[in-house]
């Protein structure tokens, strides 16, 4: 058991600090996993252990846990202009250049951007653009926003209420009434008996389909997706899934949102995700990578049809009624610039090809570990589904204590149900690659004997 000493950092934390996604009460008996410093891969607690880092914190550290060539961006900007807002009219450098960058990287055609402060602001910040954008060509009563079950976008009301995550709407009075949810491109998982992934991809997009048509196309405003799935257990889709789902939207005039906060930037192994399914969308949202987690910020990249809508409410209404305080915050857009800078240097694309292959082709390895019944994965992202019965793809009703032994054995990833994610920083190397998989397949051993000894 672990002993909470009087005035530790453990003791104070469960004091006065509440934690996101956590059992308050047990964490009131155990307390915090505190991390003191991070060097490239790699964190250290306050007992002064090591961990290889593999989730890149919530998917985002994509260049790691310290940088002095970031730090020193930041601080020439606090030095200069440490803040100023976007609001009416107002402009600073660093915001101006970020934009100019973002919209030069756009895998399709965008015309403008909007700065906010995390993914969640900008998923919330794109449902109501979408509201918008209907309302402008008089269709206000075209407000329906359908997610799937299983997605993640966020945490704010709307976003919340646009994640297909259950325990995320449990007595927080969510979804809001103009959210639906179809079904999760899980193949694995969901796939009747028989079906090939394009007969699973064409039944999910007749399922969209006729969602659509139960609603009434008159009232559905958009489909928001990630390219691939992350906290619902990093879900790839599979072949010919969004060229079908695309083709329904377009049908009846629903627009596609691509939330790419966790798959922009490298992660798929192209700069977006978009590019890696050949996504078509209205609006991009992304944040994580963009700064690299340094610093909180998010960008909407928007399309031409859709600024235009914007332009014109905003010359009916008087102005574009929306905004926070910190967006397009001078330091947060200087250091995402930055971050963008060392993206290129490093060739991006090149380096998250080759050595995602690399880490696929060795993750890959894990399929015939009794444990395992999928290894599912592209580019530098990928979900281990532990199982019970591999043959019957039973999951485990109770799951073997995976996570204590991954930390046992040094190793921080996302457990997510019956899957371990994995989104190590993308400046992984091959050498750190065999490491983190060493470590996962002692935890992997441990837990399968936990399961033989039970």
């Amino acid at each position: 058991m672990n002993v909470i000493r009087p005035n530790s950092l453990q003791a104070r934390d469960i004091a006065y600090v509440i934690h996101p996604q956590t059992n308050l009460a047990k964490h009131e008996q155990t307390g915090p996993s505190i991390i003191m410093r991070g060097d490239g891969i790699r964190v250290y607690d306050d007992s002064g252990k090591e961990f290889i880092e593999g989730a890149a914190g919530l998917w985002c550290a994509s260049l790691g846990f310290a940088s002095d060539r970031i730090a020193a961006v930041a601080a020439r900007q606090i030095s200069t202009l440490g803040y100023y807002h976007s609001y009416r009219s107002t402009a600073h450098p660093a915001g101006i250049e970020l934009a100019e960058k973002l919209i030069e990287l756009a895998p399709v055609p965008m015309s403008k951007v909007l700065l906010q402060c995390s993914g969640s602001e900008a998923n919330d910040t794109a449902i109501k653009l979408c509201w918008y954008y209907h309302a402008a060509h008089g269709k206000p009563e075209k407000n329906k926003i359908i997610g799937r079950m299983g997605g993640y976008h966020g945490t704010t009301v709307a976003a919340g209420s646009l994640s297909g995550k259950p325990d995320m709407h449990v007595d927080f009075n969510l979804p809001l009434p103009q959210f639906r949810h179809t079904l999760n491109p899980h193949y694995y998982r969901n796939h009747l008996e028989g079906e090939t992934p394009e007969e699973f991809a064409t039944r999910l997009a007749d399922a969209l389909e006729a969602m659509i048509l139960e609603e009434g196309p008159d009232t559905v405003a958009a489909f928001f997706a990630e390219p691939v799935m992350g906290a619902g257990g990093v879900i790839v889709p599979p072949p010919t899934y969004f060229e079908k789902i695309q083709a329904v939207l377009k049908k009846y005039d629903v627009l596609f949102v691509a939330d790419e906060v966790i798959c922009g930037f490298g992660r798929t192994g192209n700069w977006w995700g978009s590019q890696t399914f050949n996504l078509k969308p209205d609006i991009i949202s992304c944040a994580k990578a963009l700064s690299a987690a340094f610093m909180p910020i998010s960008a909407l990249l928007i399309s031409e049809k859709v600024y235009q809508a914007m332009v014109e409410q905003s010359r009916k209404l008087g102005s574009f009624v929306h905004g926070y305080t910190y967006t397009g915050h001078p330091v947060a857009a200087a250091v995402a610039l930055e971050v963008l800078n060392i993206y290129e240097e490093m060739d991006l694309v090149a380096h998250t090809k080759r050595v995602g292959a690399y880490f696929q082709s060795k993750l890959a390895q894990f399929s015939e570990h009794p444990l395992v019944g999928e290894v599912l994965g592209v580019g530098m992202i990928a979900g281990v589904d532990l199982v019970a019965d591999k043959a019957a793809r039973t999951p485990f009703p109770n799951m073997p204590s995976i996570d204590e032994h991954l930390r046992e054995a040094g190793l921080i990833v996302r457990v997510i149900g019956n899957r371990v994610a994995f989104s190590p920083p993308i400046i992984i190397e091959e050498r750190g690659v065999d490491e983190m998989l060493k470590r996962f397949g002692t935890a992997l051993d441990r837990a399968y004997a936990d399961t033989r000894s039970s």
